[in-house]
């Protein structure tokens, strides 16, 4: 059977140094999979199929793994070439993430950087990036038979062309997680067009901001001057706090608070909620439903590292925190 629930996204080779513990190596990560996990929390084996590039260097161990853990790989491609993958990331004690200069972070550590990460350079600084990026054509003609598709951050007109070829099928329910570069006040002039027939965009309250640098500190207006643009929901993810739902149809506003998790590892939580937000609209089109799995899924993943932790907790942890998380909402 086909997919029901669509993934776009990065797959990377992962250097975590996290808040404390041991780091986390060359080990398998990405958007692409924090975000299909945090949906495949809450669906059945198959059901969703990843879309995502990786140079024939990537470990076919790995891709083997996301296979076995249940995940539909057939839009994963390999191209006949080397791709730089990896992704750095190091946290401090109060897990303040810095995305750069790994020499200096492993310094302060005092360790030893891996030869692995010799001349590192953040993506969007990194040579060779259009090679890396998604075009039409990665998508399998099957895929096109699913039912809803979220959109991890990349550049906007990659997801541009990506919606308009997922408009050919039957794909009703189009979910967009913007990049923090692309969100700044310039945007304002591509988003009304872009937008147009988005079902929900997720965001930080960063991006948010930055979006409307200069003009308001009040995230509320914010959310309904982007949903004039034309999507049905503006979610906003706000950390520690939770999450704010504005919903432009009834012109309603929704709190969130974040579930009481035990901190340990923050990298790929609002991937991970985005994707359970995936699973969660489409249970029955409820969008404050899919605010409470998107929750429970970002919950599960700061507990632990790596894109697959939310598959290993205990069976009913997911639904007990969802009974937990939903009478916790509140309307504003």
């Amino acid at each position: 059977m086909s997919p029901q629930y669509l993934v776009f996204g990065n797959l990377t080779r992962e250097f975590l140094l996290p808040a404390s513990g041991s780091p986390r190596l060359d080990a398998l990560g990405g958007s692409l999979l924090y975000a299909g996990a945090g949906t495949r929390v809450w669906v059945g084996e198959s059901d969703v199929g990843l879309v995502g590039r990786v140079g024939d260097d990537y470990p076919r161990a790995w891709l083997n793994e996301v296979k076995g853990r249940g995940f539909d790989t057939e839009g994963v491609r390999i191209l006949p070439q080397n791709l730089d993958v990896r992704e750095f990331l190091s946290y401090s004690e109060s897990f303040e993430p810095t995305p750069a200069n790994p020499v200096a972070q492993f310094a302060r550590r005092e360790l030893t950087i891996p030869k692995s990460l010799f001349g590192y350079q953040p993506l969007e600084e990194r040579g060779g990036r259009e090679s890396g990026r998604l075009v039409v054509t990665d998508i399998p003609e099957e895929y096109l038979s699913a039912r809803a598709a979220l959109l991890c951050p990349m550049d906007l007109s990659t997801q541009n062309q990506l919606m308009a070829g997922l408009k050919r099928g039957n794909i009703h329910t189009l979910l967009l997680a913007p990049s923090s570069v692309d969100m700044n006040p310039g945007a304002k002039r591509t988003l009304p067009v872009f937008l147009s027939g988005v079902t929900a965009l997720l965001l930080s309250q960063e991006e948010l901001r930055n979006l409307f640098w200069g003009e308001t500190h009040d995230l509320w207006e914010m959310a309904e001057a982007v949903a004039l643009y034309g999507c049905e929901y503006v979610v906003i993810k706000c950390g520690a706090q939770g999450q704010l739902l504005y919903a432009a149809g009834a012109k309603k506003k929704y709190e969130i608070p974040a579930y009481p998790a035990s901190l340990a590892d923050l990298t790929g939580a609002g991937d991970a909620f985005n994707g359970g937000f995936l699973a969660g609209y489409c249970k029955n089109y409820d969008p404050l439903e899919a605010m409470f799995h998107g929750s429970v899924s970002a919950s599960l993943k700061v507990e632990g590292s790596g894109a697959f932790y939310p598959l290993d907790v205990l069976p009913g942890l997911a639904e007990a925190r969802l009974n937990v998380v939903k009478g916790l909402a509140r309307d504003v």
